[in-house]
């Protein structure tokens, strides 16, 4: 079964570490959820572990998100929206179809968006191509796992990769080159 996200968004309060004061900030977050009233209690639930008890938060809308998929990666900070258009040819008409496809997909900037879509649509038998990615205002993703044995690793690393720190991806080119001259050898 697909999964049906919800971006909610919601107006609260949030400390401002630059000023020291309270401003208050509306932000987009997406839930997985079967219905409206699930993504609403959902947010509330998922957002009451980020404030204090004595903050209340105001969802001022929820509606269906396009996305096809949603990819975490490690070491990555922001959310970026990538339109995937899938080519079909019709053989009867001899024309090609496209037809879109929005990713979700974690990474720090937009080329590495782009990378993270690439290794993602790896495994894909057909072409594709990658007209747009942009950044995307989702402040965070929160999914849903029933609890199961299964499910509870799978939300344990959907967590854990979602979560991690950004790191210097920075190569050095010495390695790169060794490891492109043995692959040639072989």
């Amino acid at each position: 079964m697909s999964a049906t996200w919800y971006e909610c968004k919601v107006k609260y309060r949030k400390l401002d570490e630059a000023s020291g004061t309270q401003k208050v900030k509306t932000a987009p977050f997406l839930v997985d959820a079967i219905s409206y009233t699930e993504a609403e209690s959902r947010i509330t639930q998922e957002m009451a572990a980020y404030l204090p008890d004595s903050e209340e938060i105001k969802i001022t809308n929820i509606k269906v998100a396009n996305y096809a998929e949603i990819h975490p990666f490690e070491n990555t900070d922001r959310w970026f929206k990538s339109r995937v258009s899938l080519i079909a040819y019709d053989e009867e008409s001899g024309k090609e179809r496209k037809t879109s496809l929005y990713l979700l997909v974690q990474a720090n900037d937009v080329k590495e968006a782009f990378d993270n879509t690439v290794s993602t649509m790896k495994d894909t038998m057909g072409e594709y191509t990658i007209p747009a990615i942009a950044e995307s205002p989702i402040e965070d993703v929160f999914p849903y796992f029933s609890g199961e044995e299964g499910d509870l690793e799978r939300l344990e690393e959907f967590t854990r990769v979602k979560d991690s720190v950004p790191v210097d991806n920075s190569e050095n080119e010495e390695l790169a080159m060794a490891d492109s001259l043995t692959g040639e050898e072989e």
